[in-house]
């Protein structure tokens, strides 16, 4: 068998080295990122686009958060009712905003993780030295 369990569970996830530290990472700046983006230019390009996906995430959460809970509102005048509808339908619109992100981007062709990674260790080893 290769390698122990930890060894395999680190290959298929690569977060797990930035998760529960005990000195968390320093928050960092849209100018870091772009910093980042304008240093890499195999993992930038692939870390701008996975950021222009969230665009669209945030933008089908608005439009299923307010249409779901409109619809619930003009039918029922509950307002609990309504904000379970305003929740779910944001949730429900950001999902099918991260697929037509997905399509519209072509991220399925993109290891957009692997640039999220590659980030993490850039910040890392730019804010605490040697990581």
């Amino acid at each position: 068998m290769a390698g122990s369990y930890w060894d395999r569970f680190n290959e298929k996830f690569p977060y797990s080295k930035y998760l529960n530290r005990e000195k968390p990472l320093k928050p960092w700046t849209d100018a870091d990122v772009e910093a980042f983006i304008a240093s890499d230019p195999v993992h930038g390009p692939t870390l701008k686009t996975a950021r222009e996906a969230i665009k669209y995430a945030v933008v089908g959460s608005a439009i299923g958060a307010g249409s779901t809970a409109g619809v619930a509102w003009m039918f029922s005048k509950s307002p609990h009712g309504t904000a379970l509808a305003l929740g779910a339908g944001a949730v429900f619109g950001m999902v099918f905003g991260k697929e037509v992100a997905n399509h519209a981007l072509q991220l399925y062709k993109l290891d957009t993780m692997k640039a999220q990674v590659k980030f993490l260790d850039w910040w890392a080893s730019k804010t605490e030295g040697s990581f």
